[in-house]
């Protein structure tokens, strides 16, 4: 009897003994399962951070047809590592192909909802629209530049890439335009009196602006009705004249929408209409201008050949 309990006791001891020994197995094993995962996903982390590209530019360019001044706009961006994407605006049915194109960079860039575009009407602001709609497509697109055919920059990549990224607002001229003749009383109460701007067409926009451009079924509409270019003389016989031709209205679309949509949406405030050129920063001297235009091509292309423009490498 004695010893029966003995071997019972000793059987419990050994179940007991290999119990301990399965369960300190069993999670080592589950510690190791979980080590290699962890390992697996930190290795999986440091590869998608290394594979994340750095935010890009979107250069939107307005153009008749060909870029006259391609091959300087070809020597700025092989410098830029892929951080940029182009998105071209010509006369509809234009495609740049080898043929109309020197430049790789151009290549099969036009958008293809591209408009006619009249110069002074608002087929000028809805081409900007085209475009934007097409580059914020790209979730890497951060900051928007409008551009004309004829423009060129005056810096290399990096450095206007360093520039535009170095501050999150927007680079916009724009002044508060008292001056009669171009604000349509007809635009009140949507777009009221104090809220209207002037300035170049030519900016720069971060990704939330280029999206209020986009949105917008508010101030755009106004534009289309309300502000139009002064018809020229030859066409009056078409049109009642009015005693006072200074009092017609002659509103230039392009040179209005951004600046005043933006005091629209985010209560931009200008005392006047007296514009400055702010070219500081942080109390020292800083660039003001990054791009110049109405170049043509055989004065572009001199400057680049002399060195004028910088080195684009």
């Amino acid at each position: 009897m004695k010893k029966k309990v003995v071997q019972q006791k000793w059987k419990k001891k050994v179940f007991a003994l290999i119990l301990v020994v399965v369960l300190c197995f069993g999670s080592l094993l589950f510690m190791q399962m979980r080590y290699t995962h962890v390992l697996g996903l930190v290795s999986l982390q440091h590869q998608l951070v290394s594979q994340v590209q750095k935010p890009k530019i979107a250069f939107l360019f307005i153009a008749r047809n060909r870029l006259p001044l391609e091959l300087v706009w070809d020597a700025f961006f092989r410098g830029g590592d892929n951080n940029f994407s182009i998105f071209v605006h010509p006369r509809p049915g234009f495609v740049l192909n080898e043929a109309t194109t020197r430049s790789s960079y151009f290549l099969n860039r036009q958008v293809n909802d591209s408009i006619q575009i009249d110069w002074g009407e608002a087929s000028m602001i809805e081409a900007e629209r085209i475009l934007l709609r097409h580059a914020l497509d790209d979730p890497l697109n951060d900051r928007f530049v409008f551009l004309s055919d004829s423009c060129i920059p005056l810096y290399n990549f990096s450095y206007t890439y360093d520039y535009i990224m170095s501050t999150p607002t927007s680079f916009v001229d724009s002044f508060a335009d008292t001056k009669g003749g171009r604000y349509n009383p007809k635009m009140d109460p949507v777009i009221p009196v104090y809220n209207w701007r002037k300035g170049s067409q030519w900016a720069v926009l971060t990704r939330k602006h280029a999206k209020v451009v986009v949105e917008d079924d508010t101030v755009f509409p106004m534009f289309q009705k309300f502000c139009k270019k002064k018809p020229l003389p030859e066409f009056w016989r078409d049109q009642v004249i009015p005693a006072d031709t200074s009092k017609i209205h002659n509103c230039i679309p392009d040179e209005h929408y951004v600046q005043t949509l933006l005091a629209e949406i985010d209560n931009i405030y200008y005392e006047t209409e007296y514009r400055r050129e702010w070219c500081t920063s942080k109390g020292k001297p800083s660039t003001c201008f990054l791009f110049a235009r109405k170049f043509t091509r055989t004065a572009a292309l001199r400057l680049l050949n002399m060195s004028v423009l910088g080195d684009f490498s």
